[in-house]
């Protein structure tokens, strides 16, 4: 097998590095600035829920990191400053460590002089403009004399302070692929990433869990395994589904949190984070909504639970509308946090905001008003930077129309979610709910939901049905021009031709058609963008697959 890695490697590089194996360490990096004065400070640090032998940009990934004692923290940060003075880095910088999870002992994986893909998101997490102040420091100025344009009241040489936890996952579009293998590890296979923010990891996660993709409710069985032995070889050998075999351990019962952790080396402190989330759906289980204690439903909302998971928890025909007019009658709201770089500390002027269950109030007043703007979500195969473009277009012109505008996004590699472009960036879920939450606090004008891609435009009808003002074409003609049986009966009925098709539920029928019009034959979903789990079948087995 080494001679094959080899041989590969080789092909494409004059040279290649065998090192030792530390598989089952912990992964932590730390982003570093220095100025030409020998002025360094550490911007964040981040630990990756997945141990070594997962690149980091397929791993989660959390910031701050969580499991560090105080020691580890600081001796990692006290060799980052010295390894960037003794390189004489002048601007921004990131180091990877190896953390041996038992001892003191640590290695540097590697330095990466320059900005990196976790820069951008240790920006978005911190409010600390990495690339804008790296610039200030290449052309000469010391931190001292760079303010930090995010708060208006701090040097860059100021540490950011986070009372919060982001959380990183990735993204994968394996399924626009067949025969591809879905296994990750120390090669990077993901196409993007998002960025969920709470004030405690089980809220965090399950909000980046349902950033991903919609189709995600949060950390719950997603693909059933049918065997124990199914699930142990999804833990021992990850793909992208790995944590939602953790999920269907944990909800099932089949393994305890030690046996996931001898199998995954995942540190138990996150274990037992996922474990509380769990804990809180057995005990939603057990009741209606119309008993389920307000306790309980604020401890559902802390944890990270949206209305729909709630609705789809509890034991009687509950939907999403019922449980938000239950929170919302019990007082059960969100609260508006900044990500100011100072915890809390100072104050701040900010538009960098997220949303959570557990404060006590918001730290920014309602906009009274204004434009809603819905970003893309996380990049995809075919959904990228265009319609980041678009939204960041949309958001300009507003501006310059005197009207106060709001962007939703919650992807840290793209522009929209950069500090300059909008009044008000909210770092939250593209979802029913949480739209709702910001439209109704902020006293919205209107909601533009056509210049994101399908993720906005899916919101459309579910957005106007609960009141919402859809800006721009209305939800029903959208809905008439995705739904493919409404689009073909108006073409009919203005006298265009189309191909022959036909909206089918079983196989049986499929095959019906297929035999009357010939292969090979379209296979297409409707609401879909860039062919989404589109396929061409040239045969009766192709077409059962």
């Amino acid at each position: 097998m080494l001679k094959d890695m080899a041989a590969k490697a080789l092909s494409v590089s004059p040279q290649i590095l065998v090192e030792k194996s530390m598989l089952g360490w912990k992964e932590v990096e730390y982003e570093v600035v220095r100025d030409h004065l020998d002025n360094c400070v550490t911007v964040c640090n981040m630990e990756n829920f997945d141990p070594l032998g997962i690149h980091t940009g397929e791993s989660i990934v959390m910031a701050p990191s969580q499991t560090l004692s105080n020691q580890e923290y600081h001796m990692l940060r006290d060799t980052a400053i010295k390894v960037v003075r003794h390189l004489g880095i002048i601007g921004e910088c990131n180091i990877q460590y190896a953390l041996h999870p038992e001892s003191l002992e640590y290695a540097i994986i590697e330095v990466n002089p320059r900005l990196s893909r976790s820069s951008a998101l240790a920006s978005k997490a911190t409010g600390y403009p990495l690339a804008f102040v790296a610039a200030k420091l290449c052309l000469g100025l010391p931190m001292t004399e760079v303010i930090n344009q995010v708060t208006k009241k701090t040097q860059a040489a100021f540490e950011p302070s986070l009372d919060y936890i982001v959380t990183k996952i990735p993204r994968w579009d394996f399924e626009k692929f067949q025969g591809v293998s879905h296994q990750i590890g120390s090669a990077m296979k993901s196409v993007g990433e998002v960025m969920g923010i709470g004030r405690t990891m089980e809220e965090s996660i399950q909000k980046a869990l349902r950033m991903v993709d919609p189709s995600i409710a949060g950390f719950q069985p997603k693909k059933r395994y049918e065997t124990l032995s199914e699930i142990k070889q999804e833990l021992k050998v990850p793909t992208d589904k790995r944590i939602f075999a953790i999920a269907q351990a944990l909800h099932d019962n089949l393994l305890t949190v030690e046996e996931i952790h001898e199998i995954t080396k995942i540190d138990h402190w996150f274990l037992r984070r996922l474990e509380n989330i769990v804990h809180t759906w057995n005990k939603m289980e057990q009741t209606t909504s119309s008993d389920m204690s307000n306790e309980l439903l604020l401890e559902a909302k802390k944890n990270g639970y949206s209305d729909r998971q709630i609705a789809d928890c509890v034991s009687d025909d509950a939907t999403e509308d019922d449980i938000r007019t239950k929170r919302k009658a019990a007082g059960i709201m969100p609260h508006t946090k900044q990500i100011d770089t100072l915890a809390a500390e100072y104050p701040a002027s900010t538009n960098y905001l997220y949303m959570t269950y557990h404060g006590m109030e918001s730290d920014v007043e309602s906009s009274n008003g204004g434009v809603i703007v819905l970003g893309s979500g996380c990049y995809r195969i075919g959904s990228s930077i265009e319609f980041d473009w678009c939204g960041v277009s949309a958001i300009r012109t507003l501006r310059k129309l005197g009207y106060y505008s709001t962007m939703i996004n919650y992807n840290p590699e793209t522009v929209s979610t950069d500090y300059d472009e909008c009044d008000r960036m909210y770092f939250e879920e593209l979802s029913r709910e949480r739209v709702l939450d910001i439209y109704e606090q902020d006293k919205s004008q209107g909601v533009v939901v056509s210049v994101g891609g399908q993720i906005p435009n899916g919101l459309a009808i579910p957005l106007d049905k609960a009141g919402a003002k859809i800006l721009g074409t209305p939800a029903k003609m959208i809905d008439n021009a995705e739904d493919r049986q409404k689009f073909s009966d108006m073409i009919d009925e203005i006298g265009v031709q189309q191909p022959a098709w036909r909206e089918l539920t079983s196989m049986e029928s499929a095959f019906d058609f297929s035999a009357q019009v010939g292969y090979p034959v379209l296979v297409r979903p409707s609401y879909v963008l860039s062919g989404a789990a589109m396929n061409v079948a040239h045969n009766d087995k192709q077409l059962r697959a």
